[in-house]
Formats: structure tokens, C-alpha cells, sequence
């Protein structure tokens, strides 16, 4: 029987082959040790990088500090849209099994680097370094399950996968609990060497998938261009701009929302670890939410189609920003708005098996790699400039303005074409 044959008659989990079962553990628990290496940073930016910012026991000026954090999270962000980009162009040639392997050992290995960074312009190269990684494993990942499980259950599987990310930024969580009275704030990236590991069984039991295999013979891999081309432009750009619209709104959020909580009054005030304290079980609120929202976005997705999903998803996204940061509100009172705002983050789940189906199989990783993670060259600037272009320490208002980017994103998606 044929791959492409039994997605029409799968209907239990127990019929799967060996081959998508494997296929689809590899891609989750890639995902998984993505939202770790991913968020390890978030955790402990703030007094991480005052650290290496300080000199001779003199403190770096706040405002120093918060830009310097910023521009580091951008070239994550930036690293992240090139390694979509590259990986996604290596996993068209080299095949999905292969290039997951290696975007698991970068983003892991650069990751453990961090440890050893004594100046911030190291930890901005590290960083950089690992996002090419951590951009690339979305889209093969992605591509890699879009090839071998049922297209009918794609929503779930999207569901599924995101919740992986979301798993492993708890997995961040708990090692920054655990760590949290390091005042050095560099053990915790130690951690993120872990992943390095997932890589000896991949490359030994993931085969690489049919569809690809059968696609390559006899022709010559189309070039990134082609992307441009007349087939698919239309709908390369449309998703570029969906993805590069929320993108920024959705990564302003994820990182300057700890700043927000170290800077709540009832919070301002506590030691170093106690307010990291804080931060984790913030960011844990968050993950709860989205966790719920990702099978709240497939079940839409199922009802009224991905087009349709998205856009409200996108909507609700803005709304809960708005009215979130639209006043001041205790810190018990903003967790519960950041679970909401969480449960709103399900929108990208659904991006993972919405994008790749729509591009030609020998460019469906450069496409979806491409026009997803392009996004965050242009959030690594919206990170910078929401912070950059409000009054220092404001980061409800960075916020609020944020939350306004999500209604043309909106607006946009209702453009995205429908996956036939």
C-alpha cells in the first residue's frame, strides 16, 4: 500500500505504519525541545544580560539593559527567519529526516554555548546562532508530517505539534524554577544541550518520506525564486504578509510580557529570584492557555476551514491585547489575561499543517520555511521599536500597540487561500 493511499483510509491511531508513527514522535518531540532552547532566554533576559552588561561591580543604566535585550531577541528573531529559509532550501534537497537531524544539533548545541558567553554581543551570536536552527526545525517538522499522516486529520496534528512547543517552553519553566536562585542566570542554558540527544534516534529509525523520495526522481529541485514565480506568488506572498503582520504583534508580546510583570508593583519590589519566580508562573499561564487554544483553533479549523479559523483566531488575538493593556490591572489579574492571551496563540498552530500543503512538494519546506519564519525579520524590528518608541518602562503601552497589528492580520488572512 501506498502512502499517498492511506490517508484516505486511516481512521484510528492503530492503523498507522511504522513509518508515520515514527515520523510523527520525531517531529513532536522536535517541537518540544524547540519551545525549550526557545524560551530559555525569555526567562532570564533581563538580569542575564545586566549581568554581562556590568563592569567593574558598576550596574548598566536600565534603559541600556532593555535595549540591549531587545536587540538580542531580535537577532533570534532574524536567525529564526534565515534558518527557515536555509534549512527549509537544505530539506528540499537533502530530505526531511536528514535535515531535521541538523537543526536539532544547532539549535541545541548553540544553545549550551550561551553558558559560556561573558559579553552580550556573545550571547546575541548564540542566540542568532541557534534561532537558524529552531526556524529550520518548524519547517521540516511541518513538512515531514504533511507528507505522512492523514490529510483529514491535519488539524489535530497541528494541534498536536503546537502543543509539543508549548510543552517544552513548561520544560523551560520548570528549569527555571529549579535554577532560579543561579544568580549567575547562565546555568539554565545548559540545559538546552539536551535535545543534541533526540538526534541518534532520528537519524536511525526516520526514513525519509515516500512523497519526497518519488518527487525528486527525474527532476531538478526547483530554486528559491520559484517561490516568485507565476504558480505560486500569489500565494507566497499573501502568507508572508499574514505571517510577517502577526508574527510581530505575537513575538512584542512574547517578550516583553516578563518585563511587564518585573515591573508590576507587587512584583517591582521582590528579590531577584522571587521576581523570576514570577515570570515563570506567568509565562506558565500563558503555556496552560495555549495549550487549550491550539485544540480550540483545530476543532474551528474543522468546523469552518483554516481560512476562516485563522482570521478569527487573529481577531480575538488583537481584541484580548487591547483590552488587556488598555489599563492597569493586579499582577493576579494580568495571569489570568496572559492564559487568555495564551489560549488566542492557537491561531499559529494551525499555520503548521495550513502552509506547507500549499506550495509544489520540492518547494513545500522552502515555501512554508520561508514565508512563516520571513515574519521574524520583521518582528525582530517590531521587538526593538515597540519598546524603542514608548516611554521607558512602559511596556503595558509597547503592548497595547502591539495588540492593534493583530486586526489587519486579520484582515489579511481572509485572503489566505483554502488548501483544496
Amino acid at each position: 500500500m501506498s502512502q499517498s493511499a492511506a490517508p484516505q483510509e486511516i481512521t484510528r491511531l492503530r492503523d498507522l505504519s511504522s513509518h508515520q508513527k515514527k515520523s510523527g514522535l520525531a517531529a513532536w518531540l522536535g517541537w518540544l525541545f524547540d519551545g525549550l532552547d526557545m524560551h530559555i532566554y525569555t526567562l532570564v533576559a533581563t538580569p542575564f544580560v545586566a549581568a554581562l552588561l556590568m563592569k567593574d561591580g558598576i550596574a548598566a543604566p536600565s534603559g541600556e539593559v532593555d535595549t540591549k535585550a531587545s536587540i538580542i531577541q531580535a537577532a533570534f528573531l532574524v536567525g529564526w527567519a534565515l534558518g527557515g529559509g536555509v534549512f527549509g532550501w537544505i530539506g528540499d534537497r537533502l530530505g526531511r529526516s536528514r535535515t531535521l537531524v541538523l537543526t536539532i544539533l544547532f539549535y541545541a548545541g548553540f544553545t549550551g554555548l550561551s553558558y559560556f558567553c561573558t559579553e552580550w554581543w556573545h550571547l546575541l551570536i548564540c542566540r542568532f546562532l541557534s534561532a537558524l536552527g529552531i526556524g529550520g526545525e518548524w519547517a521540516v517538522g511541518a513538512s515531514l508530517l504533511s507528507e505522512t499522516w492523514p490529510k483529514k486529520w491535519r488539524p489535530w496534528i497541528a494541534a498536536t505539534l503546537q502543543t509539543a512547543v508549548n510543552m517544552g517552553v513548561l520544560l523551560a519553566c520548570l528549569a527555571g524554577w529549579l535554577l532560579k536562585d543561579d544568580e549567575s542566570h547562565r546555568t539554565i542554558f545548559l540545559v538546552g544541550i539536551l535535545p543534541a540527544l533526540l538526534t541518534l534516534w532520528i537519524r536511525k529509525a526516520v526514513p525519509e518520506t515516500e512523497e519526497w523520495e518519488e518527487a525528486r526522481k527525474g527532476t531538478k529541485p526547483p530554486r528559491i525564486g520559484e517561490l516568485f514565480g507565476k504558480q505560486v506568488a500569489g500565494t507566497t506572498w499573501r502568507v508572508m504578509i499574514i505571517c510577517a503582520v502577526s508574527l510581530t504583534a505575537h513575538w512584542a508580546f512574547m517578550f516583553w510580557q516578563q518585563s511587564l510583570i518585573r515591573a508590576l508593583p507587587e512584583v517591582k519590589n521582590l528579590t531577584g529570584p522571587e521576581q523570576t519566580n514570577a515570570v515563570v508562573v506567568a509565562l506558565m499561564y500563558i503555556m496552560v492557555g495555549s495549550i487549550i487554544g491550539n485544540y480550540v483553533a483545530g476543532a474551528a479549523a474543522k468546523i469552518m476551514g483554516y481560512r476562516r479559523a485563522i482570521t478569527l483566531m487573529l481577531l480575538a488575538y488583537g481584541i484580548c491585547m487591547l483590552t488587556a493593556f488598555s489599563q492597569t490591572w493586579t499582577h493576579q489579574q494580568m495571569l489570568w489575561w496572559y492564559a487568555v492571551i495564551g489560549l488566542c496563540q492557537g491561531v499559529f498552530g494551525l499555520f503548521t499543517m495550513c502552509l506547507p500543503p500549499l506550495f509544489p512538494t520540492l518547494l513545500r519546506t522552502t515555501g512554508a520555511g520561508f514565508c512563516y519564519n520571513i515574519g521574524r525579520i520583521v518582528a525582530a524590528a517590531g521587538t526593538v521599536m515597540f519598546k524603542l518608541y514608548v516611554p521607558v518602562g512602559d511596556y503595558r503601552l509597547a503592548l497595547y500597540y502591539a495588540g492593534l497589528l493583530f486586526i489587519p492580520a486579520a484582515a489579511i488572512a481572509l485572503l489566505l487561500p483554502e488548501e483544496e
